[in-house]
């Protein structure tokens, strides 16, 4: 497990911090290419349980799983110019394989816009196959300059939704669908993380979109994350992969696409936001292991009691795992607080006299002696406390670091430790210019009351924005 080393203080220096949890929660490592990540088995169970909650949402919405190849023809990318021209700086492509240069380069997989159309214009003959609504879960490749593990990496895991529709309002609402009950719910219920749902301005807009949504996540540092986004693409991909359908009359319209996506960035995103000095701080609806019994001493009785607890936790819906007495007891406490672990159960001789156990939650360090026959049902109402108040936390820190002023000149003073909220008229144009130039950057348009708009050229729009990953 991971060593005891004090972790850096996120007040000290935060992207250090941030290095320093990832390798001694055991996350991940650097891959031998670089942009590359190792993700070790602690990363990944994590990513698995993002996986299983947004899988689900996916599905709940109609969208089946399927798989398209990772290397794509770089005639498909040139159909789509906007495309071809926003990614071209991050494609990887293939001239070389098998013994011999190849007769058209290949890029590897950065996004499936492309081949996902070529095959949706084959498989869509009537409006009775629409909407086609397809989701896929791989790895993509978008050759990254500036890397950081889960955040900014030259490969990456994701999920890639792609579908059709016969009309612009049924793909419209559709992908609004997805944002609002696929990623902002996921966020909120699973990971705890509030975010400004909004839309990106056209400088900022996906390559090929004519609407892009998103989740802006705050971290502990007050910088913003993109935590998921979502593209209406109008016709643009019909257009270029010829996606006819028949429609009801017999005659040919062109569908009406969409795609959006989530990725690896999630586990980035968990570890900012909730993070201390400590280490991680899962949210228990998250976490992999939900509650660690831990064997205060290698004596038989409190094996025994560890094995007792753990089952009772387990018959109760707990993920739970026992650690038992190898090594020192405060190394092993520190290796957990590392982790995240949301409870830990401490068995030791002392409690099991009085017949109890040792409760700690993870967020607070709240200590609490239980019952031996009491601690399933108080570490469920534990858990489900610790989910709800780490959102509130969460929220209220993202409330008291955001900003409403008046002037790009404020929005910049506020942006250097939380996000600034001003009118989009006064950013327009030279505005946002000039906060790039501070590394400044729109995260996304909202309306007055905070609702999502239809469009940039609605009247009285509001910007946020915030220095960002």
């Amino acid at each position: 497990m991971a060593s005891p080393n004090v972790l850096t203080p996120q007040a000290e220096d935060f992207p250090r911090w941030y290095q320093d949890v990832v390798a001694k929660a055991e996350m991940a490592d650097n891959g031998p290419v670089r942009g590359t990540m190792v993700i070790r088995p602690y990363g990944y169970a994590i990513w698995e349980r993002m996986q299983f909650e947004v899988d689900a949402r996916i599905k709940e919405a109609g969208a089946q799983n399927a798989y398209f190849p990772l290397f794509i023809p770089k005639s498909y990318f040139e159909r789509e110019a906007q495309h071809v021209e926003g990614f071209s700086p991050e494609l990887a492509v293939v001239t070389y394989a098998g013994g011999e240069e190849l007769a058209e380069p290949v890029v590897v997989r950065p996004t499936s816009e492309t081949v996902i159309g070529e095959f949706m214009a084959k498989w869509i003959q009537s409006y009775r196959d629409l909407p086609l609504l397809l989701n896929q879960w791989a790895n993509v490749v978008r050759w990254e300059l500036r890397p950081r593990l889960f955040l900014r990496s030259s490969e990456f895991l994701w999920q890639e939704g792609h579908t059709a529709h016969a009309s612009f309002e049924d793909a419209s609402a559709y992908v609004k669908m997805i944002h609002a009950e696929v990623y902002d719910d996921f966020l909120k219920k699973v990971m705890a993380i509030p975010s400004f749902l909004g839309i990106k301005p056209a400088s900022e807009r996906f390559a090929g979109a004519i609407n892009s949504m998103t989740a802006e996540g705050m971290m502990r540092d007050g910088k913003a994350l993109q935590l998921a986004t979502s593209h209406e693409l109008g016709q643009n991909f019909a257009k270029a992969f010829d996606i006819y359908f028949q429609n009801e009359e017999g005659q040919a319209s062109l569908c009406y696409t969409t795609s959006w996506g989530s990725s690896t960035r999630f586990v980035g995103g968990l570890i900012m936001a909730h993070g201390d000095d400590q280490g991680l701080v899962l949210p228990p609806r998250l976490a992999p292991t939900q509650a660690v019994v831990i064997a205060v001493r290698d004596e038989a009785d409190v094996n025994e009691a560890c094995a007792r607890v753990a089952q009772d936790l387990k018959a109760a819906g707990v993920r739970v795992q026992v650690d038992r007495a190898r090594g020192s007891f405060g190394r092993r406490v520190t290796d957990w607080e590392i982790k995240g672990v949301p409870l830990r159960v401490e068995v030791g001789p002392r409690d099991l006299a009085q017949g109890v156990v040792s409760v700690v939650r993870r967020d607070g360090g709240e200590k609490l002696a239980v019952g031996l026959d009491a601690v399933a049902a108080r570490s469920t109402a534990l858990l489900d406390a610790m989910q709800q108040e780490l959102f509130a936390a969460a929220l209220k820190f993202r409330d008291d670091a955001t900003h409403d002023v008046a002037t790009v000149a404020q929005a910049k003073e506020a942006a250097q430790e939380g996000f600034a909220r001003l009118p989009w008229a006064v950013v327009d144009g030279e505005g946002e210019a000039t906060l790039k130039n501070d590394a400044i950057t729109v995260r996304c348009l909202q309306r007055a009351d905070g609702s999502m708009p239809d469009s940039d050229t609605e009247k009285d729009l509001i910007c946020i924005v915030a220095k960002s990953y």
